[in-house]
């Protein structure tokens, strides 16, 4: 199955509406397909990231305005989580490898779509005291593993992050979606960093930018999915739906 330039741009544009509007990127589904359309493997991150640096800065700048970025409990999870994927971007990974961690990725980021509202109920209630005990260590730790394996990837990481603080109960939803939206926007810009710094990355930019209708579909669905806040469409379909659409892409890596 191929997809054309223009149909993967009103795809992404779409993807980028959709994720927009509850403070994600988008990035998982942008690698879903660009892996249906067979570009380069080696491409695939950065693209996925560049797309994600546009949808959630117009994201992390609302969650600002609207005072929901609690800084000082943020950073503790960003710290080492901003290296860790740069890290993870610098990291050379032969093509079946980068496959396969690829669609284990995409699997593990669908089923969390799935269980998610779940996830959302079993961590119902109040949000936990700001000084529980477990937080000095949770953050950084939770941190660098996400932020790793998204540069390496080339995803932004809220995806993972998201359940996990919402089943810690962490915060409440919004100021999660806000922690969420910020971590997405720090680890794919080192995440991307990372990537352009590998052999042969950095000079292929001309190859990259040939796709910029991808970009000015991701910001054109960006700014959309902010106004309408998904009000056509239930966001618990959205997430079903994509879930759905990442397995599948999972399964196609996985199995061929």
């Amino acid at each position: 199955m191929t997809i054309g330039t223009v149909g993967l741009a009103l795809l992404f544009a779409l993807t980028a509406a959709l994720y927009a509007s509850v403070g994600f990127g988008g990035g998982s589904t942008y690698i879903a397909l660009l892996a249906l359309a067979a570009l380069d493997y080696r491409a695939l991150p950065v693209i996925a990231l560049l797309c994600n640096i546009i949808v959630v800065t117009g994201g992390t700048l609302r969650f600002q305005s609207r005072g929901l970025i609690d800084w000082p409990r943020i950073w503790p999870i960003l710290v080492l989580s901003v290296p860790a994927a740069w890290l993870g971007g610098r990291l050379v990974l032969d093509k079946d490898s980068f496959l396969l961690l690829l669609g284990l990725s995409l699997a593990a980021a669908g089923l969390l779509l799935l269980v998610e509202p779940f996830i959302k109920r079993a961590g119902g209630g109040e949000p936990r005291d700001r000084r529980w005990t477990g937080h000095r260590l949770f953050a950084p730790t939770v941190g660098t593993g996400i932020g790793f394996l998204s540069g390496m990837v080339g995803i932004g990481g809220g995806i993972f992050l998201a359940p996990i603080l919402l089943l810690t109960r962490w915060s409440d939803s919004r100021r999660i979606a806000a922690t969420a939206s910020v971590f997405i926007l720090v680890n794919s810009v080192a995440g991307l960093g990372g990537q352009l710094a590998k052999s042969g990355l950095s000079s292929g930019g001309e190859a990259i930018l040939a796709y910029w209708p991808l970009f000015v579909g991701v910001l054109l669905g960006g700014q959309i999915g902010s106004i309408l806040a998904s009000r056509a469409l239930p966001e618990i379909w959205i997430r079903r739906l994509t879930a759905l659409l990442i397995l599948y892409v999972a399964l196609r890596i996985l199995l061929v």
